[in-house]
């Protein structure tokens, strides 16, 4: 006699070991910014044009990603990660301890991380902008803000990259590999 697998969905169907995450827009939006933000930070003062273009990209994809975030779906909406301080602190602890729980979305501490990399990329995006007004052309103190945000960004940058090393070693997943193709192991 054979035994039928209690893991048998509805109908007869085997449920998908994956879900579902990062739709599209968010994917093609993260990829493009991380583009170019390399392209805007490596030409800087060097390649005037194509910097600048490089800014006007990345503030384009800033706006989009923040209507995204109002109206897009689950994952992407900002109400779905954005956390108060406190949680964020204990999600830190958790992590440090080992101990923190896995989420399918953004954890408390990657929300903090992306609200805190669109504040950064704003700002340096409207001191940028600033820097080519009548107002504030030649304003050396604009200019050391801009370049200060554009290195905070790279800051955040690097610990953005150090953290998803963390959550993917504790939790055995590739968000990497999540990031590009949408999908994350389906919850435990």
């Amino acid at each position: 006699m054979r035994t039928v697998s209690s893991t048998i969905g509805t109908g007869g169907a085997m449920p998908s070991a994956t879900v579902k995450v990062w739709d599209p827009f968010v994917r093609i939006f993260h990829w493009s910014l991380v583009a170019s933000f390399v392209i805007a930070y490596a030409t800087g003062d060097e390649i005037e044009r194509v910097h600048v273009a490089a800014g006007y990209a990345i503030a384009a994809l800033l706006a989009a990603r923040i209507a995204w975030g109002f109206v897009g779906p689950r994952h992407a909406r900002f109400s779905n990660f954005v956390r108060p301080p406190r949680e964020v602190l204990a999600y830190i602890r958790d992590v440090a301890m080992l101990r923190a729980p896995r989420y399918i979305g953004h954890n408390p501490a990657g929300g903090a991380m992306i609200v805190a990399l669109l504040v950064a990329l704003a700002g340096t995006c409207a001191t940028g902008y600033m820097m080519t007004t009548d107002a504030y052309w030649g304003s050396k103190l604009v200019e050391h803000v801009h370049e200060f945000l554009a290195n905070l960004t790279v800051g955040l940058v690097v610990a953005h990259v150090i953290g998803v090393l963390i959550a993917s070693f504790e939790h055995r997943e590739n968000l990497v590999a999540s990031m590009i193709s949408g999908r994350k192991r389906a919850a435990n």
